[in-house]
């Protein structure tokens, strides 16, 4: 299959290239909206309640309001994954305040909102299996990570600067606590305990998150939801980094200095086999015609 090519915009299934938005569009023009990105396996979208749950506390928070019913979402997600091939695909969301007459900063009366999805491919299993490296960095975002807005400005700054020292991600921590990376969940693993750090305001609930915790509970891996001080990153024998499209990727390098000993650990490929096992499940309900 090549690369995806069809998205969906405001009730239209179209190709990527032709889809247009006002520049008056409040995303546009002040990253007022919210997103979401969720996997398909086998064209069946994985956890797809959970990912709009998290959708729908987005929207709430930024007082947009729900263009679809939860129904309708799973409809347009099943169109968008047909249209582009079906198979193992990211889709992403986006629902912004829409397009007013002029340019304000109060919300605008009687704006529809713009709905956008679009598909691309998801990286090819394996693919991290070497493990990445990583950078720590001050974390300068806003208060309120735990909304998935499109105002991800700091974030790609952030990245930029893992990527500007030859590193894949910048795991970030503020007031000596580590918060996440600039595009992912962080994870550690000293003496067989993994640990990530307790939700709050200023990180996002990943629903990839909770299913490495889901698996090491079903798993017996003993695991802590508590703060972390960065200090801790250079101890840990294991770090992992988790998001929807990426799954779960060890990190081999941080700061330039191996953690552990610079290679995956034995807990993250024990974790990589309870992955692979659940997204198997998945695939075979779609051969059956099942979703989940």
């Amino acid at each position: 299959m090549g690369q995806p090519s069809t998205c969906y915009l405001n009730g239209e299934m179209l190709p990527l290239e032709q889809a247009r938005i006002s520049p008056l569009d409040r995303g546009f023009l002040f990253g007022d909206g919210v997103y979401e990105l969720l996997p398909v396996y086998a064209g069946v979208p994985f956890r797809l309640a959970d990912h709009l749950r998290r959708l729908r506390r987005s929207l709430e928070a930024v007082r947009i309001p729900s263009p679809l019913s939860d129904a309708e979402w799973g409809a347009l997600l099943e169109r968008l994954c047909r249209a582009n091939g079906g198979g193992d695909l990211a889709v992403y969301i986006q629902v912004t305040r829409g397009s007013p007459g002029q340019r304000s900063h109060e919300f605008p009366a009687q704006t529809q909102p713009t709905v956008f999805a679009m598909a691309s491919a998801l990286p090819p299993r394996g693919a991290y299996a070497r493990g990445v490296a990583a950078v720590t960095a001050e974390d300068p975002r806003w208060s309120r990570c735990d909304i998935k807005a499109v105002s991800l400005l700091p974030n790609v700054l952030l990245r930029q600067q893992a990527v500007d020292a030859g590193a894949y991600e910048a795991i970030l921590h503020r007031d000596g606590l580590v918060t996440e990376g600039a595009a992912s969940t962080v994870f550690t693993v000293r003496d067989g305990v993994l640990a990530t750090p307790r939700l709050h305001e200023g990180l996002l609930p990943g629903v990839t998150r909770e299913v490495i915790l889901e698996l090491a509970e079903r798993h017996g891996l003993a695991y802590q939801r508590r703060p972390i001080a960065v200090e801790e990153l250079a101890e840990a024998q294991e770090i992992w980094l988790s998001s929807s499209s990426k799954e779960v990727l060890p990190v081999v390098s941080l700061d330039g200095r191996p953690v552990g000993d610079g290679r995956p650990g034995e807990a993250f490929a024990a974790m990589r086999g309870w992955f692979d096992a659940l997204r198997a499940e998945v695939e075979a309900a779609s051969a059956t015609g099942g979703m989940r």
